[in-house]
């Protein structure tokens, strides 16, 4: 499988891509762990509440996107880490049985400043349930080493 270099991401590329269950067992683990508050872990209390049921964690939903993200593009790339969100959204509830998929925009490019063998890639990123209700919007930066660090040093860079 070849190997994305910041190169590879053009402003205005749109990708979609994973699919991700969210089962029950699951949904309840996560937010006993991490988030346990009632409407994620407690189905009587969660059924009198305001979402009328279970719902994922946004936090087992942004973990799911994580997990998408690295599946079809982080595992197969030039990464070097992120400096950041710059903001996530949960937009609609992600219930029991959801089947989830991700769409991205990369944004804009820029080649570090002082390292000319890395650059930044904004995305934005919609998690999509079954019915394609975006349930999670999110923007975040990543860093990626540049094939050929000359040639874009040369030329500027910023796209």
């Amino acid at each position: 499988m070849q190997t994305l270099y910041w190169e590879d991401f053009e402003v205005g590329e749109r990708s979609v891509f994973g699919a991700e269950s969210v089962s029950r067992d699951d949904l309840l683990d996560f937010a006993r762990r991490y988030d346990p508050q009632p409407m994620h872990t407690d189905e009587q209390a969660a059924s009198e509440g305001w979402h009328g049921g279970l719902i994922a964690s946004g936090w087992h939903t942004a973990a799911l996107c994580m997990r998408m993200m690295v599946r079809h593009v982080l595992n197969r790339s030039s990464s070097m880490g992120s400096p950041g969100v710059e903001y996530v959204r949960w937009l609609a509830p992600v219930r029991p049985g959801d089947t989830l998929h991700l769409r991205m925009e990369t944004l804009s490019r820029r080649v570090h400043p002082r390292r000319p063998e890395l650059g930044f890639v904004t995305n934005h990123f919609e998690v999509l349930n079954q019915h394609n209700e975006v349930v999670m919007g999110m923007r975040s930066g990543g860093m990626f080493l540049l094939r050929e660090p000359a040639a874009e040093a040369t030329s500027g860079g910023d796209s």
